[in-house]
């Protein structure tokens, strides 16, 4: 039987003891993979424009610094959207000319300390754009600067991650009631403002209701160009939000799919006229990431197997609490890192948090799981474990990137160490073990 890529990794990771009895979960990257996303992202849109494109990768979906270097490497860009972000593009060598700030909720400071830099802004609304008229007043900058529209064309499946809902917490909000004209007046009272910026959203959300959402903004980003009587707006920021399919290991729908049904819905967007901007995150790490984790006991309870594994709501939040919206899939491996194969039996596995809900599958038709087994959680490059949710205190889980070579094996680098439980003490204020039982120093007292 040909092994998958994903498969001899698993074998390799048990083989090195990158999962072991005291690593008992871990996460893998397929370097490769990675870079062959970013390859195929970057001609699905020279495909359709030879205008200049700005590919922003997301930082949120994957806040690791070696993979923003390797991202950066490959020809991308930071879509960022704190100063953590900021921070960890900036450690990664993304260069503040392809940056992007967003945020619906930056501060004077973060404002100040982009604009020093260069950085592309997005404002969010219209107050904001009052914060930039005095910053640029006070000091030149180089940063291009624009403005989020909320086309408000609706939601997708999944609520929480629609973002152009007629309610929806981003942008200024098109079709409110005077709401347009003050867009189109606002880029006339300022000529610096270059950019227009909007996103429909991310899983959940089907292209075409995408595509509406760019036509809707492509349609006010000419009509001032219009009343501007020049092309004030040059650069048009897309967003991203590419949905994967969990399901499977197919890759679908693609990068390629979506930029000609752009080409094809606006084919104004990309006739030459538009400096473009986008920002996927999840469909570029998704499929390339997996999650390790041991099988430490199997169990019964009301004639269901149980498995319990080390893998549960501290990597995946979303599914844990949103199963419906957010289901994995599971792989089963046996203790040395062989595919388990024979009947089926359905079962449950379970994390190793303590709620009852704390399960990364319900009713799973897999082979009988045993102790000391590894499950295996594909699809999981991207929002899984690189948001750590500290349940349990519950340590952060090592990430290694690996690369099949030449001869055949798999080569490890390593991208994060496992947290450890000093580093777990020190962050929940180990250093201040008696800053509640001590009487306050004078001046502190004094300014509390």
């Amino acid at each position: 039987m040909t092994l998958s890529v994903r498969d001899r990794a698993v074998r390799a990771a048990v083989e090195h003891g990158l999962l072991s009895p005291a690593e008992p979960v871990t996460a893998l990257l397929d370097t490769a993979g990675i870079r062959a996303s970013a390859a195929a992202l970057t001609s699905a849109f020279a495909a359709v424009t030879d205008a200049p494109v700005l590919h922003a990768f997301a930082v949120k979906a994957c806040p690791l610094v070696p993979v923003l270097r390797l991202l950066h490497e490959a020809g991308l860009g930071a879509e960022v959207a704190s100063p953590g972000e900021l921070a960890l593009a900036r450690a990664a060598g993304v260069p503040a000319a392809r940056t992007v700030l967003d945020s619906p909720a930056k501060t004077p400071e973060e404002l100040r300390h982009a604009l020093a830099l260069g950085i592309a802004v997005n404002a969010d609304n219209l107050q904001e754009l009052a914060r930039l008229d005095a910053l640029v007043a006070a000091r030149p900058t180089a940063s291009p600067l624009g403005l989020r529209v909320n086309p408000q064309v609706g939601a997708g499946t999944i609520d929480a991650l629609s973002t152009a809902t007629p309610t929806s917490k981003f942008g200024v909000a098109l079709r409110d009631e005077g709401a347009r004209e003050a867009v189109v007046q606002a880029y006339l009272d300022r000529p610096w403002l270059t950019r227009l910026h909007t996103h429909t959203g991310s899983q959940g959300i089907p292209l075409a209701l995408m595509a509406e959402g760019v036509a809707a903004g492509y349609a006010l980003a000419e009509e001032i160009n219009a009343k501007a009587g020049r092309q004030q707006i040059d650069t048009f920021d897309i967003g991203g939000g590419l949905p994967v399919n969990f399901a499977s290991d197919e890759e679908t729908p693609t990068h390629a799919e979506y930029a000609r049904l752009l080409a094809a819905t606006v084919p104004g967007l990309f006739d030459g006229r538009y400096a473009l901007v986008t920002e996927f995150g999840r469909s570029l790490l998704a499929k390339h990431g997996t999650v390790l984790a041991r099988v430490e006991y199997t169990k019964t309870s009301g004639g269901r197997p149980i498995a319990v594994t080390h893998a549960g709501v501290q990597i995946a939040a979303r599914t844990v609490y949103v199963p419906g919206a957010w289901p994995l899939r599971i792989l089963a491996y046996d203790a040395e890192g062989r595919r388990r194969t024979g009947d089926e039996v359905v079962q449950d596995v379970a994390g190793p948090a303590c709620f009852a809900g704390d399960l990364l599958a319900t009713g799973r038709a897999l082979p009988p799981l045993r102790p000391g087994d590894v499950v295996a959680v594909p699809d999981t490059g991207a929002y899984y474990f690189a948001h750590h949710y500290a349940y349990n205190s519950l340590p952060r889980p090592a990430v290694h990137g690996f690369t099949p070579t030449d001869d055949g094996s798999i080569a490890f680098s390593t991208v994060r160490p496992t947290q450890s439980l000093d580093e777990i003490v020190a962050e929940s204020g180990g250093a201040h073990a008696d800053a509640l039982v001590r009487a306050p120093a004078p001046d502190a007292a004094m300014e509390a």
